[in-house]
């Protein structure tokens, strides 16, 4: 080595150091952003449960994707060089609006007024499985062995877990309730695919607070066409808190952290949040609603997870 190549190697390692040393924060950083991810986004199956107690779910749901779509739009807005959907993507905004918000997640959020918010966290996360029923009738290609493996032991753990529950079918609630919930999960699996093919022309996170408001406004004018929805002054503290928690934890603080995970973590560590939240969803309805927490539904839902995992590993590889 000469002296050139001695010297300036020495003047590089303090700036090598000091890269490792941010690359190291960031990872810290995304690994603590991540943490909150698969915290809170396991508790808002909680806040809405609370809400819904109180208050009609389809008012609720709408109220939080208005306020969290709001937000959204101002702030990209407000941020300067946003460019507006144009011509046929206002199509694709009002489809993914319908599929992602009104459907999915309104009648998800309508579902946890009959059945608890561990088995509507648990009903949310096997969407992955519908993917891959989709796949079967409708790809051209030949499914992965994984993917088939995935998709009938997550089935066996659902069987698993609705076991204890064969009696409470007999319930005309708890049956909408599980309807509603599954109608919930085959919308966002669609809304997936119809993601993935047609969303690709303009920016995914202001498209997503445009869906958020407009769906906001159809839910909850949906709420007031059905004589459903109540006065504003005659909703609850107790439902407030909880739509206030929906938007600022779970539709904005969450989905930042999540974004930032996104962006310094591999893939498949960030989406471990959809394995967690479930756990957190179900011991924290344990705990705080009371909700039965047995051995059908602890094993049955771990055997679910575990299924949707397999199912997630075998769609990444084929990318």
């Amino acid at each position: 080595m000469g002296m050139s190549d001695f010297i300036s190697t020495i003047l590089s390692t303090p700036s090598q150091a000091m890269q490792n040393l941010r690359q190291r924060n960031q990872r810290t950083k995304a690994l603590i952003a991540l943490g909150m991810v698969c915290f809170f986004w396991g508790t808002t199956w909680l806040a809405s449960k609370a809400g819904v107690k109180n208050m009609p779910a389809i008012q609720m749901a709408g109220i939080r994707q208005f306020c969290g779509g709001i937000i959204y739009v101002v702030f990209f807005i407000a941020k300067g060089g946003v460019e507006w959907p144009k011509g046929k993507d206002w199509f694709t905004i009002l489809i993914l609006s319908f599929l992602n918000f009104m459907i999915s997640n309104g009648l998800s959020t309508w579902g946890l007024k009959y059945i608890s918010a561990g088995l509507g966290s648990i009903m949310g996360a096997i969407f992955p499985l519908w993917l891959v029923v989709i796949s079967l009738f409708s790809s051209k290609n030949k499914l992965p062995q994984k993917a088939i493996i995935g998709l009938t032991i997550g089935f066996g753990g659902i069987c698993v877990i609705f076991y204890e529950h064969l009696h409470d079918f007999l319930n005309k609630d708890f049956t909408f309730g599980i309807l509603l919930s599954l109608i919930a999960t085959w919308s966002w699996a669609f809304g997936t695919i119809y993601t993935k093919e047609h969303a690709k022309k303009f920016n995914p996170y202001f498209g997503i607070g445009l869906q958020m408001l407009i769906s906001g406004v159809a839910l909850y004018g949906t709420a007031m066409a059905t004589g459903t929805a109540v006065p504003l002054s005659d909703v609850p503290t107790q439902s407030w808190w909880a739509i206030t928690y929906l938007v600022v934890i779970g539709s904005i603080i969450s989905f930042i952290a999540y974004l930032y995970a996104l962006q310094h973590l591999p893939t498949e560590q960030a989406s471990i949040y959809a394995y967690i939240n479930p756990v957190v969803a179900v011991m924290l309805g344990a705990l705080l609603f009371d909700e039965r927490l047995t051995i059908f539904i602890t094993i049955g839902g771990l055997v679910t997870l575990y299924g949707v995992y397999l199912v997630n590993s075998a769609f990444r590889k084929m990318k």
